[in-house]
């Protein structure tokens, strides 16, 4: 398992849509072995777990709220990793394949990426974009941790505002 990659898709799960099998299947287009077995059940467990997560990334950098949010959620959905050996030379983990929906596959991957990432490289690299009026989350992967947009869309936004906020002789609002 790529636990960043599994992390990386967690935040991109929390910033997608998924509220209905159309949203989702559009979410897992690169995932095609997946499409047909998407229900609308996946769909509202998904929508709920989007709720609890959005709270643990919200919560970055407090130790006690991340790890907390993170053991109530495997709690709540328990992960079942299995050692793959489809490359022998390169083992690592996956969630096991006997998830019994789709919604619990991306919960499990999404779990274990951040609980991994977590212990790893700890809760201060989970995140939410500092841009207003954005809400997306993000895995701060930089090597400094100093990553605070979503995107380069954002930043580029934040920054822009922030100059032109500076040539009226106006101080910007101070982001997060």
């Amino acid at each position: 398992m790529d636990f960043l990659r599994y992390a990386e898709s967690a935040a991109a799960l929390l910033n997608a849509d998924v509220a209905d099998v159309p949203a989702l299947t559009a979410h897992l287009a690169n995932r095609p072995w997946l499409l047909d077995q998407v229900t609308e059940a996946d769909c509202a467990a998904l929508v709920e777990f989007q709720d609890d997560l959005r709270q643990v990334f919200a919560a970055a950098g407090d130790v006690p709220v991340v790890v907390g949010g993170l053991n109530d959620l495997m709690q709540r959905h328990p992960v079942t990793p299995m050692i793959s050996d489809h490359d022998p030379d390169h083992l690592h983990l996956h969630v096991a394949s006997s998830a019994s929906s789709v919604a619990e596959l991306l919960i499990g991957e999404a779990l274990l990426g951040l609980a991994t990432l977590v212990c790893d490289l700890g809760p201060g690299r989970l995140g939410v974009c500092a841009a207003t009026p954005c809400t997306n989350v993000y895995v701060d992967t930089s090597p400094n941790r100093s990553r605070r947009y979503c995107s380069d869309r954002c930043s580029s936004r934040a920054n822009v505002a922030a100059y032109r906020a500076r040539q009226r002789g106006i101080a910007p609002v101070p982001t997060p």
